[in-house]
């Protein structure tokens, strides 16, 4: 019968401590050693494209579609969600301009460690489709790198 109540004791005290490690907030130190599972993230797709480029946009994952969209210059279509618990949620997209560029891409991608973590700042990640091909946004370095150029389609 003791044993029986220790067993128990040690199953409460240890729910409790569950209870009480989720109701903490994390620290931006903690949240950054295990990346995006504990925020909202934030994808942001923006036409940066110059002239009157039109830009087609259509983006998913395993799970959602979130459809076909056509942004004029200057226009950002934008989703935000929180990763699963395995951390295998990935969201891709093709865009293509309206003079026949085109590219396809993972936006999101939280299982390849920190590299894309670090600059989306944990939340937010910025994709602009520009003239030579599509930048994601450093936040924390405060420039646009060049990841994807676009291809051309071949007709024959």
């Amino acid at each position: 019968m003791r044993i029986h109540r220790c067993v128990h004791g040690f199953l409460v005290f240890g729910l409790l401590m569950v209870i009480l490690a989720m109701s903490t907030p994390p620290s931006l130190a903690q949240e950054a050693k295990i990346g995006f599972s504990l925020r909202k993230i934030h994808v942001h797709v923006v036409n940066g494209l110059s002239g009157q480029q039109s830009l087609f946009l259509h983006c998913k994952s395993r799970d959602d579609d979130l459809g076909t969209h056509n942004l004029g210059v200057g226009d950002e279509y934008s989703w935000s969600f929180r990763v699963n618990f395995l951390a295998t949620t990935l969201f891709w997209c093709y865009m293509r301009t309206s003079n026949g560029l085109h590219a396809e891409f993972d936006v999101f991608w939280p299982s390849k460690g920190d590299w894309l973590s670090y600059r989306c700042n944990w939340k937010n990640c910025i994709w602009t489709a520009k003239d030579d091909g599509i930048y994601l946004r450093n936040i924390p370095e405060n420039y646009d790198e060049l990841l994807h150029k676009w291809e051309s389609v071949l007709i024959n």
